[in-house]
């Protein structure tokens, strides 16, 4: 009866039925092949015994940021402002190599299991001992539930209108994916998520190739010749018409200067965001100390940021694009499911089952390491920290299994209040705005102390809250954010005292951070600042060059390609010059 009510539902071919299953299946085993490995203490279950090295470590990385959501955010993106609308993630490039070349080493030299256990090493006394307490929670369990919960969603989106069924039936399936990809969570550790990551990611990348080549493809597109005939004016265009207001499919589309600036000058380096933190942190941060050695780290974040950028975005931009010649009738809240509208016109038996194993894929992967991650600071930072600090490893390795389980559950319960991703995705932005620059000058100056710290988490949400009751919305109230946060730190931080010098000594002496440490520097190599300078900027320029060209290629836009490329492998030289100045590059 069960099987004949999914067969019913779903209406699937055998064969797409037989690839669902053979994933699941692959899933599974991975996680019982690493199960005695995780078994054996904490930095085992949580970061892999810190031997990854740097290709799954950032293959690792890339398949988390890969969630079922995010094809249909492009999507969404695209549709409302052509390709130009992608600024809205593209301009976290230059956060994200800032962490690759000043931040990755350090996270692997603090040997540290989790980046709230950072907060007692980085700082002293009881404000950072409740500081670490409130972000095992807040972090771990709060945000960790909402991330999981919009990624939920997204599926259950997915589900709902390929195959015309009720939410609370898509709500189901969505479960029973969910139960599965925590017990082998619980089962393997991190490792067995790493290794099982770099699988769905090359299922995942692969079905949306496929479905980008059969939509451009099909006769009412006609080739990428035809789309770009058929796209409105503006839809091609890889910069916004500054000055305009929001996109229109109708007519040129056009940012904001307000929201363009809010996008490529303030939000890489202010805002707290999943995958994006200043500094790194949350999963990726999980990673960087998940890696072998620093050059390990260094290496898988740059990876990192280069298959993020370069490698996923186009099969799902080409398929965003293509919906907004297909389904022009689609309103303004359901432009994100063209691509799940794309997916059921145009993909025959089989094919059916390689996109929803893609999907699948992009789901677990996601889901997989925010329940090992949550259950990281559930368990080191307030389990081990206050409740139960002399138990054995075997002992924290078991109760991190069930906090994967429990999180698992919360998450389920959360899932079922969200009615909008983008309203979760709106919150998380403006609630971290203006901390950022705290994650990052925690490492590089000595001054900033817990209550800088603290101070800086909290008043985000102080300023959101007086902004929405002033009517104020994005991008004015994430300025006003940024700016009273900003402030209220930077005043925190003068009217209290440093931290204890033996604090701060005990951390450079760990860490050796560049920066301004003056008082407690003196016996170590200093950075090499230019170096890094440089490693920073050029690698940014290369990957923004690689992302264009790849584009202008696609659109035949010769000239433009040819100065992408030439842009590229310029600067491709520039980056390997400055990193053999760099120490670690230099053996």
């Amino acid at each position: 009866m069960v099987r004949a009510f999914i067969f019913g539902q779903m209406n699937l071919a055998s064969i797409d039925w037989a690839i669902i299953a053979g994933y699941l299946l692959l899933s599974l085993a991975i996680g019982l092949y690493f199960r005695k490995r995780a078994g054996k203490n904490m930095s085992e279950f949580f970061l892999g015994g810190r031997s990854l090295g740097w290709f799954l470590a950032g293959i690792s990385m890339v398949a988390t940021t890969f969630a079922a959501d995010t094809p249909l955010a492009v999507n969404e993106l695209v549709v409302k402002n052509g390709i130009a609308g992608n600024w809205l993630w593209w301009s976290f490039l230059l956060g994200g190599m800032l962490t690759t070349f000043f931040f990755a080493g350090l996270w692997r030299r603090a040997e540290i299991l989790t980046e709230a256990e950072l907060v007692e090493f980085r700082y002293g006394g009881k404000p950072a001992a409740w500081l670490r307490g409130f972000k095992a929670v807040y972090l771990g369990l709060l945000m960790n539930s909402l991330i999981i919960g919009w990624v939920n969603l997204a599926l259950v989106s997915i589900i709902q209108v390929f195959f015309d069924i009720p939410q609370q039936t898509a709500l189901l399936y969505v479960a029973a994916a969910m139960v599965i990809t925590s017990l082998y969570s619980a089962i393997s550790g991190l490792m067995g998520v790493a290794v099982t990551d770099a699988v769905q990611f090359i299922i995942a990348m692969a079905g949306c190739v496929v479905l980008a080549i059969l939509v451009v493809q099909s006769p009412q597109i006609g080739g990428l010749h035809g789309l770009k005939e058929k796209l409105p004016e503006g839809s091609l265009d890889f910069f916004p018409s500054i000055g305009g207001g929001a996109g229109n499919v109708m007519g040129t589309l056009s940012l904001s200067v307000g929201a363009f600036l809010a996008f490529t000058a303030v939000q890489w380096w202010s805002s707290w965001y999943p995958g994006a933190e200043p500094g790194g942190g949350g999963y990726v941060a999980q990673r960087m100390m998940s890696a072998k050695d620093e050059k390990n780290s260094i290496l898988a974040t740059l990876l990192f940021q280069v298959a993020h950028y370069c490698i996923r975005p186009w099969p799902w931009i080409l398929v965003g694009l293509c919906s907004i010649v297909l389904y022009p009738e689609l309103g303004e809240s359901e432009k994100r499911l063209g691509y799940v509208m794309a997916m059921k016109e145009f993909l025959p038996p089989g094919l059916k089952g390689l996109l929803l194993v893609a999907f699948l894929a992009a789901y677990m992967s996601t889901i997989s390491t925010q329940l090992n991650w949550g259950a990281s600071y559930l368990i080191n930072d307030l389990y081990k920290r206050f409740v139960k600090p002399n138990a054995s490893e075997t002992h924290y390795v078991q109760a991190a299994r069930w906090a994967t389980i429990l999180s698992m559950a919360i998450s389920l319960a959360v899932t079922s209040r969200i009615e909008s991703i983008s309203g979760v995705w709106g919150f998380i932005i403006e609630c971290g705005a203006g901390l950022g620059g705290v994650l990052i000058l925690r490492w590089y100056w000595w001054r900033i102390n817990a209550w800088t710290e603290i101070a800086a988490t909290l008043s985000p949400f102080v300023f959101y809250g007086l902004a929405r009751a002033y009517g104020s919305v994005f991008p004015e109230s994430y300025f006003f954010t940024v700016g009273g946060t900003t402030i209220t730190w930077l005043l925190v931080m003068w009217l209290t005292p440093p931290e204890n010098n033996n604090t701060l000594q005990k951390f450079y002496d760990k860490v050796q951070p560049g920066g301004w440490w003056k008082p407690f520097a003196g016996t170590h190599e200093s950075p090499q600042t230019a170096g890094l300078v440089l490693a920073w900027l050029s690698a940014t320029v290369f990957t923004y060059s690689v992302l264009f060209s790849t584009g202008y290629l696609l659109f035949s836009e010769w000239k433009q390609a040819v100065v992408s490329v030439l842009l590229a492998l310029s600067s491709l030289l520039v980056l390997l010059r400055a990193l053999k100045t760099i120490r670690i590059f230099k053996a």
